[in-house]
Formats: C-alpha cells, structure tokens, sequence
C-alpha cells in the first residue's frame, strides 16, 4: 500500500490555501483571531506568498510546531502594517500602534522588502495555540501561502472539517 503523499503524488488543487502563521516572537496568534487576520514579513520570501490570497478565498491556519489553529475566509487581499489597521473599542486603529509586536512592525513599516504585510481574515472557527490540531500525518509546509497539490493536503482539510464545525459558515454569520 502507498503512503498517503508520497513524493511526487499530486492531484487538481482543491481551492484551500495552506497558511503558516510561523515566528511567536514577531506574530501574536491571540491578536491574529482577536482583530482578524494572517500576516507575515521579514523578507520578501516571507511575505510574497500572501499575494496569492484574494477575497473569498479559504485559509486554514497552523503555527508551526503546535498545530492547526483556524480557518477562515479572506475579506481583503495583502497590504503593509502601514496601512493596516485593526478594529478596536476605539474604533478602527492602526496595527503599528495595537498589536503586541507592533514596534517590530514599525522598525520595518518604510522597507517594503522587510516589511511586515497582513490579510484580513473573517474568522469562521478557531482554536488558542493550546488547544492546536497536531495529528501525525497533516500537512505542512514552511511558506506563509500555499496551494497544496498533494494528497496528504486532501487529507488534512477532510480532517480538519471534522474538528471546525464551522469551516463553512457563511462569513458574515460568524464572530471574528
């Protein structure tokens, strides 16, 4: 019998996108499913990949070495920290100025190779990092995006519908 994604395996993309939501010490998760969102930066291997996401698009979300933490669904393509900002009892506020590590995002607002670049996502279910979805055989990977073509991909979503019930809510029928 084959393992369930062997190398070289590939099958027509299912339509999910694969987010790593990688690097605690620059990325707050918390903050992530509090103000809706999946960013990356540091360079622009980091944070090229999150072009790919478009509005409507699914994402289903895992931080490295914990495991799946969410999916959701995107309601604005990328954009720098400098022109993002976060819905706050305030009213909306810039990230540079509400985040957790947004001195981190503003010592690199003004490079756009370093930048850190944010997608806003409508939560449709998630989990706290301590409660992550880390089973041996899911998928991973370590770019910020991807379009899996593997059935160990296939796999991981069918999984993964099983453990977030909500993974098909309507949008704006969902917290964030």
């Amino acid at each position: 019998m084959r393992s369930l994604g062997s190398r070289g395996e590939r099958e027509p993309w299912n339509g999910e996108f694969y987010v790593s939501f990688g690097d605690a010490s620059s990325r707050s998760w918390e903050d992530a499913r509090q103000y809706g969102y999946v960013s990356g930066g540091g360079g622009s291997w980091y944070s090229q990949t999150l072009k790919l996401l478009s509005p409507g698009d699914r994402v289903w979300v895992k931080v490295p070495k914990k495991g799946y933490v969410g999916v959701g669904r995107v309601v604005e393509s990328a954009r720098p920290a400098s022109e993002f900002n976060v819905p706050t009892a305030q009213g909306l506020q810039s990230a540079l100025e509400v985040l957790r590590h947004s001195e981190k995002y503003r010592a690199t607002a003004n490079d756009p190779e370093k930048a850190e670049y944010f997608v806003r996502v409508k939560w449709l279910d998630t989990v706290p990092e301590s409660r992550a979805i880390n089973e041996v055989g899911l998928f991973g990977n370590q770019n910020t995006v991807c379009q899996p073509t593997t059935p160990k991909w296939r796999f991981t979503v069918e999984k993964l519908k099983t453990r977030f019930r909500h993974w098909n809510a309507p949008a704006d029928t969902v917290g964030p």
